[in-house]
């Protein structure tokens, strides 16, 4: 998964073609914890089918602040540049990964 930054941002997401998961995060965040080896399980299934991105929160807030993420876990789904889908923390907890797979295979 990449890393993503303030500075790489645009480049890795907003400039991608294609679909680009990315997983808003932090390491205060103990949901985000319990679920990161699921994400990286995700990601590593469906390398090759789209971008797997995560950022981190803590010095990244007014970028994730512009993306409309008020809380973490939140995954957004992107495609050429454009916000498709986003899975807030409540999302995540009800459908688990199984509904974020779904969302991946809707959208290539």
């Amino acid at each position: 998964m990449t890393d993503l930054t303030k500075e790489n941002f645009d480049t890795e997401v907003l400039q991608a073609e294609g679909v680009v998961f990315v997983d808003f995060w932090n390491d205060k965040c103990e949901p985000c914890k319990a679920i990161l080896p699921e994400v990286h399980e995700f990601a590593e299934k469906n390398a090759g089918k789209a971008k797997f991105c995560k950022l981190d929160t803590t010095g990244n807030r007014r970028l994730a602040i512009s993306q409309k993420v008020m809380g973490v876990p939140t995954f957004i789904f992107y495609k050429n540049g454009e916000k498709v889908h986003t899975f807030d923390g409540d999302a995540i907890a009800d459908g688990g990964m199984a509904a974020v797979q779904q969302k991946l295979e809707e959208l290539l």
